[in-house]
């Protein structure tokens, strides 16, 4: 399993802006059961729109990230694996400000087009982020262009001069030239740590009590985390109105679903699905023998079969043996 955060706006774990595409990238494969984690971040200019167009905004970043994860893997250059993803809006900085992503737990790994076998990842990562950042990219810009094309799309405020179509699609295509962010990393702790983590944003605020400080009738102060600067703990003070607001930034539309399912996760295809992926990883498993085998390293010098560990001896143990029979 692993965790993937595609992210519209100031990452909590890149710096402000674009940049160039990031990944942190484990020693070994992933097996299929180590979990990893990843954020996709488009420029933070394009915040501006959900201001004014939340539901439409908020499910193109549903719909980009997924379909986005689903073709990529179910591509042969890459899985060729169809897979399932469970995908958790969130909208918040540690600063209140608008910063919405979306955090995805998504097996590693999927069925293959036949529904026979269980195929793992190839990569030390799920999927290549290069490839993902850039599929990324492109599916999100197309939707906003489908969206502006349709007059779907409402420019105001700072956006206003997005309400010409030309302004707009200079706009977009100065965003096809800069580098998307994706950050990858391995997580730790097994699937159902992942699990325990994304669980936190499933109901939570955008602040909660314990981060509050102080209030002396106009002015808030609250501690908050500064990613870009190594995650330092700091505190701000603000306006009791400039506060409201940023609160009320992260208010979904009435009867917005934040939590969806894609792939073989999605609502039609689970229960047929989930017992198949379960047979299929089960069956999976090398057995313990051949897994001792395959990876024993010592070998017997007379006649070259792999040796076999008939006891472990502690430290205290070997600090107790006068002597080592080699033989």
């Amino acid at each position: 399993m692993l965790v993937l955060s595609a992210v519209t706006g100031p990452s909590p774990i890149t710096p402000v802006g674009t940049g160039t595409v990031q990944s942190a990238r484990p020693k070994r494969a992933n097996t299929g059961s180590q979990p990893a984690s990843a954020s996709y971040s488009p420029p933070h200019e394009l915040n501006v729109l959900a201001l004014d167009n939340p539901r439409l905004f908020y499910d193109l970043l549903f719909d980009a990230s997924a379909q986005t994860l689903l073709s990529v893997a179910g591509d042969p250059n890459h899985l060729g694996a169809e897979i399932g993803v469970i995908s958790i809006l969130h909208t918040w900085g540690q600063n209140l400000l608008l910063h919405p992503h979306i955090h995805c737990a998504i097996p590693a790994g999927g069925l293959s087009s036949d529904h026979s076998h269980w195929i793992r990842p190839r990569y030390p990562f799920f999927l290549p982020v290069k490839v993902l950042s850039r599929v990324f990219r492109g599916k999100f810009l197309a939707g906003l262009k489908r969206l502006h094309r349709h007059q779907q799309l409402r420019c105001a405020g700072p956006a206003a001069a997005w309400a010409d179509p030309k302004q707009f699609r200079r706009f977009l295509r100065q965003q096809h030239r800069e580098d998307w962010v994706v950050y990858a990393k391995p997580a730790f702790g097994g699937p159902t740590k992942v699990l325990r983590y994304l669980g936190r944003y499933t109901h939570r605020i955008a602040i909660s009590n314990h981060r509050l400080l102080a209030f002396d009738g106009e002015h808030v102060t609250f501690r908050w985390k500064d990613y870009a600067h190594g995650g330092k703990q700091r505190t701000m003070t603000l306006l009791g109105t400039e506060f409201l607001r940023r609160f009320f930034l992260h208010v979904l539309p009435k009867g917005f679903v934040r939590i969806r399912y894609f792939g073989f996760l999605a609502n039609r295809f689970r229960a047929k699905c989930l017992p198949l992926c379960q047979q299929l990883l089960a069956s999976d498993r090398p057995t313990p023998a051949a897994s001792s085998e395959a990876t024993s390293t010592w070998h017997c010098p007379n006649c070259g079969a792999a040796m076999i560990v008939v006891h472990k001896l502690t430290a205290v143990e070997l600090s107790q043996c006068a002597y080592f029979d080699t033989s």
